[in-house]
């Protein structure tokens, strides 16, 4: 059986390769914190995106999911700023 798509696990996944990229244009300006800081937070939303996927409860998903968006305000920001 085929496992059906899952396009919130795909679009973060596709975020987290846009970043990785990005961060090293940043890096070849000598801008290091911010890539730094951008690089950790831009892959965070597809990591606990993708632990969401296998929560224990509704209430532990809906933590994770949180805890994505946290991550996603925070990489906004950074965005923001470089």
């Amino acid at each position: 059986m085929d496992a059906k798509p899952n396009l919130i696990v795909d679009l973060t996944f596709e975020f987290s390769l846009r970043v990785i990229s990005f961060t090293e244009i940043l890096e070849g300006m000598k801008k290091f914190v911010i890539a730094n800081q951008l690089l950790k937070s831009g892959t965070s939303i597809g990591a606990n995106v993708w632990e969401a996927q296998n929560a224990e409860s509704k209430d532990d998903f809906i933590h994770k999911m949180k805890i994505a968006a946290k991550e996603a305000d925070e990489t906004d920001i950074g965005c923001c700023c470089a």
